[in-house]
């Protein structure tokens, strides 16, 4: 059985104040969702999977869907901030998405066979698609589950312009995940790079730590945990209306409590994204390199 990418797209709109206005990045005016799904199509992904937004529906489906929905089986799920459990409600004034693992969860009548996450806006390189694949095409429950993240080196994730956050990963000697600690403001340097965390405090990297961008595999089982997890989010936070539900925050419980192990499959590819107005002429340019050197073509 084919694994299924799911894409979260639901901030997709927001972000870029209408999805009319993503900028293209490719030399035929592709924009990074198309090479996202031209990686994993090649790597062997049966399904996409977007998660969007009911008000963005039918512009995203003329917009980024109809590119694809000839080249791979193509479905829809929509995270809204209705999408609760049985007996909780929407509070008065909450605006703000659940976060990312709710966004996951709202696909699980869409995806019953091994998937992988990524967000829609991110580059992240053909390597992690062909990891993943080759991990999920033999992936089957267990116990201990076992999960997979692509991890990146800190230096191939950051801005040239400004600082970004970044969960910066801890392994075993077996190559499997300990934990994800979200530092908030990394900037790179001459040497690697730093954090800076809100007393001043300046912790320094080397550049070649391993670093989560969202890139995750998993089982369908993964389905039952954050249920669970979620109602317990909500009974804790549903009246803080900034809070939000986090598939690193998942995915570290069930580590916590032996119920799941992570793989973490090292890319050398570097991950691109437009955090800063000043980045896409850098991801422009990089784009274009792997244009020159034929890792995709010029039409995909």
């Amino acid at each position: 059985m084919k694994p299924t990418l799911l894409v979260l797209a639901a901030g997709i709109g927001s972000r870029y104040g209408g999805l009319k206005q993503i900028d293209p990045v490719g030399p035929s005016g592709q924009i990074i969702i198309d090479y996202s799904i031209y990686d994993a199509i090649r790597a062997g992904f049966g399904k996409v999977v977007f998660v969007i937004r009911k008000d963005i529906e039918q512009t995203f489906r003329e917009c980024i869907g109809s590119r694809f929905e000839s080249k791979i089986r193509t479905e829809y799920v929509f995270q809204e901030l209705d999408a609760l459990p049985k007996g909780f409600k929407v509070p008065e004034g909450r605006q703000k998405p659940w976060g990312t693992g709710h966004a996951v969860l709202v696909a699980k009548s869409a995806v019953k066979e091994p998937f992988a996450v990524i967000n829609a806006d991110d580059f992240y390189g053909r390597c992690g698609y062909e990891l993943l694949v080759q991990e999920l095409s033999k992936a089957k429950n267990s116990s201990p589950e076992e999960y997979f993240m692509v991890g990146f080196e800190l230096k191939n994730t950051l801005s040239e312009f400004g600082h970004v956050a970044r969960g910066v990963c801890k392994t075993d000697p077996t190559g499997h995940l300990v934990e994800v600690i979200e530092r908030t403001k990394i900037e790179k340097t001459v040497d690697g790079a730093k954090f800076t965390d809100e007393n001043g405090a300046v912790t320094k990297f080397i550049g070649n730590e391993i670093a989560s961008m969202n890139m995750w595999g998993f089982t369908p089982s993964l389905f039952g945990y954050l249920d669970e997890q979620f109602s317990e989010f909500l009974k804790g936070n549903i009246g803080n209306l900034k809070s939000e539900f986090f598939i690193p925050t998942v995915v570290s419980r069930l580590i916590d409590t032996k119920k799941a192990k992570v793989k973490v499959l090292p890319s050398k590819d570097q991950w691109f994204g437009v955090t800063y107005k000043e980045d896409k002429p850098v991801v422009v340019e990089k784009i274009r390199k792997l244009f020159s050197s034929g890792i995709y073509p010029e039409k995909l």
